[in-house]
């Protein structure tokens, strides 16, 4: 079953709006099993939808279009599509009422007349209640070929799709689709597509295919069967074989769990606490951290020591130390998670010191250079890094690289025991 997905909207084409109705569909695309070839995005232009959307059906049995489905003389997808499709309008009074509905429950009680266009709908045509929003749903069903339009606004989109798509999508392709998630850190993406380049060059069924994020390589593992039984004992061998190639660098096989909850529980598991001491990346670690629900159980402090005078007086870092090494150094990063342990009385602690960009770098101390440091169980280890790319990526990295780094001395604790 093939599908295609075009999103309309001018504001896309301009950049005012990022596309992440296109990401969002075209992986839940993919989980159901659908292979998408072709994806586009087309302005509030009739002639223009016109021509993409028969291009469309011409090669794709399902076409999703997302956006130009509200009250305004731009909105213009659902009148376009209905014409392609060679179906009438005609008013619905049950989305009427739904509109009528929404305004009497909201700030603005007044219903102007353009509103009432979004309660036409192609006759004959599957109408889908939008929780969320005025404009519904359609589904048209033709020759074999159905076209799905959904509304742009992304928390209008996505509960749709969830709640009343997602099932006549999945009823349409017959097989099916078992998806796990093995998430890898600690490893480039080059290291990790070159240890499953013999398991990408023969797989079949199920198939794998890799995704790299900074400081982590996700690997989706998918299977396709008559039913989740069988497609999941496909895929068994499968994520045998990566546990037993990726061993403990492999960190959740939950999609949905971060690297900061996995080390959240670990911390919760041993009731051990953490203190982070950041210079550069300026309290992006413990915001990490306090993400997720529950933190405040093992999360102590966080200190952010930007200046040298921070460092001395907040981390008792030897002023000997700043002025030998420098504030980026493996000397400082050391005294950094070690006195930040020390001195919050905490279990773990770790530190980052760098230099973030774009200014700031020498030969010696080139921009990118970061130290990150670890101190648990009264252990201390520093590694450094040379990270590239702006500012911003240069901290992320770090900021990545500081939670793989705990991880690794919480699993090298507990290989001990």
């Amino acid at each position: 079953m093939v599908v295609e997905l075009i999103c309309v909207g001018t504001e896309l084409l301009l950049g005012n709006i990022v596309n992440t109705n296109a990401a969002y569909l075209s992986e839940k695309c993919a989980l159901l099993g659908l292979s998408m070839y072709h994806q586009s995005v087309v302005g509030d232009n009739a002639e223009r939808l016109k021509e993409s959307l028969e291009t469309a059906l011409n090669r794709s049995d399902v076409v999703i279009l997302s956006g130009g489905l509200g009250p305004t003389q731009d909105d213009l997808t659902k009148e376009t599509a209905a014409e392609v499709m060679g179906i009438p309008l005609k008013e619905d009074p049950h989305s009427r009422e739904r509109i009528e509905e929404y305004f009497k429950n909201s700030q603005y009680k007044v219903i102007t007349d353009n509103n009432w266009k979004q309660a036409l709908v192609p006759e004959g045509a599957i109408v889908l209640d939008n929780e969320n929003g005025t404009a519904p749903g359609i589904i048209m069903e033709k020759n074999g070929k159905s076209v799905i339009l959904l509304p742009g606004p992304p928390g209008e989109l996505i509960p749709m799709f969830e709640g009343k798509v997602y099932d006549y999508l999945n009823k349409l392709q017959p097989e099916i689709i078992y998806s796990t998630m093995v998430r890898i850190c600690g490893l480039g993406e080059s290291f990790v597509e070159n240890e499953i380049r013999d398991l990408i060059d023969n797989q079949t069924n199920p198939t794998i295919a890799t995704y790299a994020k900074i400081g982590q390589v996700d690997l989706r593992v998918t299977a396709k069967a008559a039913s989740e039984k069988e497609a999941a004992k496909l895929a068994k061998p499968m994520l045998k074989e990566l546990l037993k190639r990726f061993g403990d660098h492999i960190y959740t096989m939950d999609e949905h769990k971060s690297l900061e909850e996995v080390i959240v529980h670990f911390l919760k598991e041993r009731s051990l606490t953490l203190t982070t001491a950041e210079s550069c990346t300026g309290g992006m670690i413990a915001a990490r951290i306090t993400d997720v629900p529950g933190a405040s159980e093992v999360f102590k402090q966080g200190l952010v020591t930007y200046s040298n005078r921070a460092k001395r007086k907040l981390l008792d870092v030897k002023k000997t130390t700043l002025k030998e090494y420098g504030a980026v150094s493996e000397k400082t990063a050391k005294e950094m998670a070690k006195n930040g342990a020390f001195i919050t009385g905490s279990d773990a602690c770790v530190s980052v010191t760098g230099t973030a960009g774009p200014t700031g770098g020498t030969e010696e101390k080139p921009v990118g250079l970061v130290y990150i440091g670890c101190c648990y169980n009264n252990k201390t280890v520093v590694k450094e890094f040379h990270f590239k790319g702006e500012r911003q990526k240069i901290r992320e990295q770090a900021t990545a690289n500081a939670l793989i780094l705990l991880r690794e001395c919480i699993l090298a604790d507990k290989g001990q025991e």
